[in-house]
């Protein structure tokens, strides 16, 4: 046709002649010359557009046979003219003549725009309700049925998900060859492109839907998506289901458990183990089989599921002999593994093995740091004793503090509080000898203690940092010891253990003890208690957090104002469109630490996600707020809503990077760390060079900090880059005459380039896309260092992933540069080791009967 067409043009040189015959009386002129028009259209539109008035007659002329193809001819010339409304107007009168098929621009562009428009009523999103047109639904529904015939059927899911059909997504993937490839790749669409979360909860529900029709479903994608559906229930019943089958049905419970396990959401895993403790109490029958003795239960619980060694008759107390089905036994066993794997115990052990075997830590950094700190200054102090926590993070390796206790022990108030936390911090994950490592310290309920209230305070938020997001064993302790004490130091670390070990949990008796606290008014307990109460809440949207706004109203403690406004923001973790009152409530607030807290609400609510609207605002605060505290938050801001795509962080915070205000341009970099944290980004690192050598102490102060973020396991071989920076560290260590702000800045940035042991990276997702909760919630707290709730930084190491499981991602020529160095390959077989661990759960099994972890006497003397 196309060729036909340019025949037509050689022929014609003006389209005069054929607008004259428009005007005619006889239809079939007018149809002749509309034929001619509509082949030539595209050479002569612009003669064509001065007597658009008369096709348009035509069309409106409902005795014309031919009203069609007037308007196709009309919305040809309207396209030509830049006029897409129109265009598509007439284009969904041209009705079938219209061809989806066409690859020409005028089709192309006009089926954009009625995709557009199409997704834009669907989704209601002008804020008020549209009717549908039925030529724009029938054109809609053309297209994707033409794709779904041309076998084109990621394009058609992509459009069905962008036009929320998802009766036409179900018809895509039933087509499909692929089946499992075909429901990977429109969960990977809901999570990247899909921007409101309802909607992306219903394309979840649609797909475990057809995940369950499969005649071999894949659990692990569907325990995934149960998981963002927050159906605990149903994903108890599949493990139970799987536990119940074959060896290789219960390997594959274990790797789901795994999975979910990685993702680190308490609250849900929790509910999984009781729906699987209530299956299981309604499936036995307490009346036909008798209980196992206690030392039987024990080998059982002990025994591999693959290596079951028992016979048909046990030995009861009294002599008889009692029949044990070996099903039920293997069942039982299976159980006890899989609630080990989802309370976290199973993998916090073997990440405890691997961090303790292979800490690469320098004690020559620290010695260094240590003798170029003065005496006097108690930030860097306090900063080297952070930096040695985050330095031996989860190693259990405490030596530098041994051997230099006369040198720890000048540390008073709230730098004794810090330092006593940071062994939470160097012994995190150690659940089982975690609250005896901490007994020196802790209150000793009427009994002479550690007689200093920083150093009981600290200890409980040990506690906390120790058992975080596995709380379930301290609680109760926690809870009493904040009960029995009066002492507000104590209060505020109780309050923020409390808060760590009961994450997300929302658990309301604890909710309760740290309210209690709260409205005492007192400035340095109900600080800590604003945080406590939204480490508790994090994620659920409570009303809690409309009381916490209405006391942050009633106080007069800005300690206490600023503490609830970071808890307000962890309320509403996620939750995206459903928090925008009450991110709207803060923002427009007349306090400046309410806004303060707006920005950080933002960010929480829209993490990981690139939202264009909460992209938007964080930028109109970071140019318009009259507070510079405000402004630099939103600026920061911007990192947590771009993790997700680090590679756009640099370009979009590039200009605010040389804004004139310094706490703009320390907001800028921290943005670049927190978005591009693991992942050794050249751009990153680019922009944040020039800010290491700002004017302002502060700014070089953040930006050492985020260069380290960055930099975080990469070497000299992927980016000379590194060890350039690494000297400018010692240098400015070692400079007596440099700014405090920018050596705790240096000291801070030393720790975490080596934090874990050199073993660990900073990550924010899990492999299966899920955000980690405790992760993004403890750089969030994390960024809190610049402020007085500077003791918060402990919370560093809850971003902290072993390096085996997420490397990060280098260019093709990086990954060449590994020939180089034998050292390093060597290394990576042993964390390849663990990688594998993970990948295959059948093997940590067997790994967790026959190592343990080194004993107490064994750490004590490393």
């Amino acid at each position: 046709m196309a060729a036909a067409a340019a025949a037509a043009a050689v022929t014609v040189s003006s389209a005069g002649s054929l607008l004259a015959m428009l005007q005619e009386p006889e239809p079939e002129l007018k149809l002749h010359a509309l034929a001619c028009l509509n082949s030539l259209v595209h050479a002569f539109w612009h003669e064509i557009s001065t007597s658009v008035s008369s096709i348009e007659s035509l069309y409106e002329d409902e005795e014309f046979d031919q009203r069609q193809l007037a308007a196709l001819v009309a919305s040809k010339v309207f396209f030509h003219l830049g006029e897409l409304n129109d265009a598509l107007s007439y284009a969904l009168g041209a009705g079938a003549l219209f061809d989806v098929a066409d690859d020409s621009d005028y089709a192309q562009t006009l089926l954009a725009k009625a995709l557009d428009e199409y997704a834009a009523i669907r989704s209601g999103a002008a804020g008020e309700e549209k009717t549908m047109d039925p030529r724009l639904e029938a054109i809609v529904e053309r297209m994707l049925d033409k794709c779904i015939l041309d076998g084109k059927y990621q394009q058609a899911m992509g459009m069905a998900v962008e036009c929320r059909r998802l009766d036409k997504l179900e018809a895509a993937i039933s087509r499909c060859d692929n089946l499992h490839g075909a429901l990977s790749y429109c969960i990977n669409l809901s999570h990247q492109y899909v921007s409101h979360r309802e909607y992306r909860l219903e394309i979840l529900r649609c797909l475990v839907k057809i995940y369950q029709t499969l005649p071999n479903p894949d659990y692990l994608s569907i325990c995934q998506c149960l998981m963002f559906l927050d159906e605990s229930d149903t994903v108890a019943s599949i493990l139970d289901k799987l536990i119940s089958g074959s060896k290789d049905d219960a390997l594959l419970a274990y790797q789901a458990a795994f999975d979910l396990a990685e993702n680190e959401n308490q609250a849900f895993l929790l509910n999984v183990r009781n729906h699987l403790d209530t299956l299981n109490s309604t499936h036995a029958n307490p009346d036909s089989t008798p209980a196992l003795p206690s030392d039987h239960a024990a080998n059982a619980a002990t025994e591999p599921s693959g290596d079951v060694q028992m016979g048909d008759d046990v030995n009861m107390p009294n002599g008889s002999a009692l029949t044990v089905d070996p099903n039920k036994v293997a069942h039982a066993d299976r159980l006890t593994k899989i609630k080990n794997i989802l309370s976290g115990e199973t993998s916090i052990q073997l990440t405890l093995q691997f961090l303790y075997s292979h800490n690469k830590s320098d004690l020559l950094i620290l010695k260094t740091i240590k003798q170029a700190v003065e005496m006097r200054n108690s930030v860097c102090h306090s900063a080297t004793i952070c930096s040695n926590a985050i330095m031996h993070a989860g190693t259990t390796v405490d030596t530098f503090l041994r051997e230099n206790l006369e040198w720890l022990g000048r540390a008073t108030n709230w730098a004794k509080f810090s330092a006593t936390a940071g062994l939470g911090v160097i012994h995190r994950g150690h659940l089982q000898q975690g609250r005896a490592l901490m007994a020196p310290y802790l209150p000793q309920n009427g009994a002479i203690g550690s007689a200093s209230p920083y150093s009981e305070g600290g200890a409980l938020y040990a506690l906390g940092l120790i058992h975080a997001n596995h709380g379930e064993g301290i609680k109760e302790f926690l809870r009493e010891s904040l009960r029995n004490t009066s002492s507000e130091v104590v209060q505020h670390g109780a309050c923020l253990g409390l808060g760590l070990a009961a994450l997300g949990t929302a658990d309301e008796e604890i909710c309760e003890d740290i309210k209690n606290v709260l409205y005492t008014d007192s400035a340095v307990a109900g600080e800590a208690a604003g945080v406590g109460l939204g480490l508790l809440m994090v994620g659920t949207a409570s009303e809690k957090a409309t009381e916490m706004l209405a006391y942050a109203h009633d106080t007069q403690h800005e300690k206490i104002i600023r503490g609830l406004s970071l808890g307000i923001a962890l309320t509403v973790y996620g939750r995206e469109e459903e928090a925008d009152t009450l991110i709207e409530q803060m923002t427009r607030d007349q306090d400046p630490i309410l806004r303060y807290g707006g920005m950080y609400a933002l960010a929480l609510a829209y993490r990981g996600t690139a939202n264009n609207k909460a992209i938007h605002q964080l930028l109109h605060f970071a140019v318009s707020d009259v507070s510079d505290d405000v402004r630099r938050t939103a600026v920061l801001a911007l990192g947590f809503v771009l993790y997700n795509e680090p590679e756009q962080t640099p370009r979009i915070v590039s200009l605010l990077s040389e804004s004139y205000n310094p706490h703009v341009r320390y907001g800028a970099a921290l943005a670049v760390g927190i978005s591009c944290a693991g992942s050794g980004l050249s751009e990153a690192i680019s922009l944040l060079e020039p800010l290491t050598s700002d004017v302002v102490d502060f700014v070089r102060q953040g930006a050492l900090i985020a260069m380290a973020m960055v930099m975080i396991q990469t070497n000299e071989s992927y980016d000379s880059r590194v060890g350039a920076f690494r000297r400018k560290l010692e240098k400015i260590i070692l400079d007596k005459h440099e700014d405090t702000m920018s050596k705790m800045g240096a000291i801070l940035a030393s720790g975490i380039l080596d934090a874990g042991g050199r073993n660990v990276t900073i990550k924010l997702k899990s492999k299966s896309k899920h955000d980690r909760l405790t992760a993004v919630v403890g750089l969030a707290v994390f960024t809190q260092f610049c402020r007085q709730l500077s003791r918060l930084r402990p919370h560093q190491s809850r971003c902290q992933q072993p390096s085996c499981q997420h490397m990060p991602r280098r260019s093709l020529g990086q990954r060449r540069m590994r020939r180089a160095r034998p050292r390093r390959r060597l290394r990576r077989r042993h964390l390849a080791r663990t990688l594998l661990l993970h990948l295959l759960p059948c093997r940590w099994m067997a790994l967790l009967q026959k190592r343990r972890l080194p004993s107490q006497s064994r750490r004590s003397s490393s």
